[in-house]
């Protein structure tokens, strides 16, 4: 749980989160926004941009018999087999605002594995982080502006730009317009003139179900894949440049202007039988496409936006992304194929946009 207020940024990561313990099959891992008593947050009062769960091995200092200064000295961190460089992407779930309305559910008989003791190494244990942010939109001037973290729209630092390190670790450029470097923990979201609420409690509720780990499961990897990722070669090193988010130039006010799209082809070192597909976008999103080598459709995910009130159906966000299902068999990855990742956007200027496609593998059938 955390606090929040009008405006403000919440970018908070939970380290040693409740998880199954042992050695088990995930099947799904849903999580949404509510407040103190347990309800649902609507996106319109606190917009969830993202959360994640990020798996790592921590030292197991009751084994040690050692009382460390910080608990996490020499945790190793454990990213999903997706292709983006370093620390850029590296979760095994998460999404955003689309949340309540996109299906994580594994079909029978596979299954997320996790917790398996041959891959921890001696002296260390399994354990998971959770990572959020939250931007609270109560009072804003531009509550629009706010969620894509537009950087003209917060009360930034003066020197921001000079001590602000951008995603390839340098300072940050003042032609970023906005993205998640504007969106830190504690900024402020400009407020209407005034305009006072108090501060208030907020959590992640996420829920996970899994089965005991057995012959009878068939273990899936999960992959993220980036359309800003700018794949390049150095001999046969194949190099990955994800940049995790993108802004769209204006379109000057024209109607019916061409969409927005971004693409990125990247080699799928090992492939597999696609057993379930889905996205994470924001609002403005008109479709994301996993295409194959041979140019075929892999799948198509959609989204959903809300025309109501309620959670779940807020008018105008986006509250859902479809997935796939592909029959069993249908759909394979060659090892080493070229897939290309296309979103698509409606045009007009928007910051902080992202298009990750997740897709699950298998090794074989039933």
């Amino acid at each position: 749980m955390f606090e929040i207020g009008p405006g403000k940024v919440a970018a908070k990561t939970f380290f040693d989160v409740e998880f199954p313990k042992g050695h088990v099959g995930v099947k799904s891992f849903d999580a949404e926004l509510v407040d103190e008593e347990g309800n649902s947050v609507p996106l319109y009062e606190a917009y969830l941009h993202h959360w994640f769960a990020i798996k790592y091995h921590a030292k197991d200092w009751n084994m040690l018999k050692i009382i460390p200064k910080n608990p996490l000295e020499g945790a190793i961190y454990i990213r999903n087999e997706g292709t983006c460089n370093s620390y850029i992407l590296p979760a095994y779930w998460g999404l955003g605002g689309e949340s309540r309305g996109t299906k994580s559910n594994i079909p029978n008989p596979y299954a997320v594995e996790q917790g398996n003791p041959s891959y921890v190494p001696i002296g260390y244990e399994e354990k998971w982080l959770l990572n959020l942010m939250v931007i609270d939109t109560r009072g804003t001037k531009h509550r629009k502006h706010c969620t894509e973290c537009r950087c003209n729209r917060f009360n930034l630092p003066k020197n921001f730009y000079n001590v602000t390190l951008g995603i390839n670790g340098k300072p940050l450029s003042s032609n970023y317009k906005g993205g998640i470097f504007c969106c830190q923990d504690n900024l402020q979201c400009k407020l209407k003139k005034d305009f006072e609420a108090p501060t208030r409690k907020l959590a992640l509720r996420y829920k996970i179900t899994w089965v005991e780990w057995n012959q009878q499961q068939i273990p899936v990897r999960f992959y993220i894949l980036d359309s800003t990722d700018r794949v390049r070669t150095n001999g046969s090193q194949i190099i990955h440049d994800c940049q995790s988010e993108f802004t769209i130039p204006s379109n000057n006010g024209k109607k019916h202007s061409p969409p927005h799209i971004e693409k990125a082809n990247i080699p799928i070192e090992r492939g597999g039988y696609l057993i379930y597909g889905t996205s994470h976008m924001h609002t403005g999103v008109i479709n994301a496409t996993l295409y194959g080598q041979d140019g075929r459709t892999l799948y198509t995910s959609k989204p959903t936006y809300g025309d109501g009130k309620e959670p779940g159906n807020e008018k105008g966000y986006v509250v859902g992304m479809s997935g796939s299902y592909p029959k069993p068999g249908s759909i394979k990855i060659k090892d080493g194929e070229i897939v290309t990742v296309e979103t698509r956007y409606k045009s007009g200027f928007l910051t902080g946009a992202m298009g990750h496609m997740y897709i699950y593998l298998a090794d074989r059938l039933p």
